[in-house]
């Protein structure tokens, strides 16, 4: 489990209004055997200053170590932030990749089918072209769907091995889970109908029914 995160930062000590040093106290005449009692008490104030100083000093240290404790914990929550948006991009590219390839693999199936119908209904000449220019953009969408899928698993893996190396340094906590993404579940079924699409306009296997 993570530390509690600070809401804000530690506060800093109040300053301390620097006061002059006080003077060196000056024996009068006649007081010469109370001298060392004087400056004694001239000592005492200056250790008490000095004890005052040192005390603020301490103060500082402390809360320039609970700003650090504060500045690491937010660098670690920042960290664990970019990974999951590392992963988002990576899944809105592969999504992109998936539309992409869709188009291609509709499109190819659509000009297909319809140049077939066109051609059993004899309203134009028979002709492979058609099949063979849709079967064309069904193999294109497939390699560039097949490329992406390739891609996205070789990234997740990488980029779950060094958020393991990270979490292991202790650089970000390890509380949030790295899920699984559907994007590539559904990239996987179009890759499936679209193989399907090629059995189908390539091989005339009625797939669809």
């Amino acid at each position: 489990m993570a530390p509690p995160i600070r809401e804000s930062a530690p506060l800093r000590p109040e300053r301390v209004d620097p006061r002059e040093v006080p003077p060196l106290p000056e024996i009068a005449p006649g007081e010469e055997g109370k001298a060392a009692t004087i400056l004694s008490r001239f000592r005492t104030t200056l250790s008490r200053r000095r004890t005052g100083l040192s005390e603020h000093r301490t103060d500082l240290s402390e809360f320039r170590t609970d700003l650090s404790q504060h500045r690491t914990e937010l660098g670690m929550r920042r960290t664990g932030m970019a990974i999951q948006r590392t992963r988002m991009a990576a899944d809105r590219t592969l999504m992109a990749e998936v539309r992409t390839s869709l188009s291609m693999i509709g499109f190819g199936f659509t000009l297909y089918q319809t140049f077939r119908k066109l051609s059993d209904a004899e309203m134009i000449a028979a002709s492979h072209a058609p099949g063979n220019f849709g079967l064309s953009l069904i193999v294109l969408g497939l390699i560039i769907l097949l490329g992406g899928i390739v891609r996205h698993i070789q990234f997740a893996n990488e980029l779950r091995a060094r958020r393991k190396e990270l979490v292991a340094q202790s650089l970000v906590h390890g509380d949030a889970r790295y899920p699984f993404s559907v994007t590539l579940l559904v990239a996987i079924g179009l890759l499936i109908v679209g193989i399907l699409a090629v059995l189908n306009v390539g091989f005339g296997l009625q797939v669809f029914g």
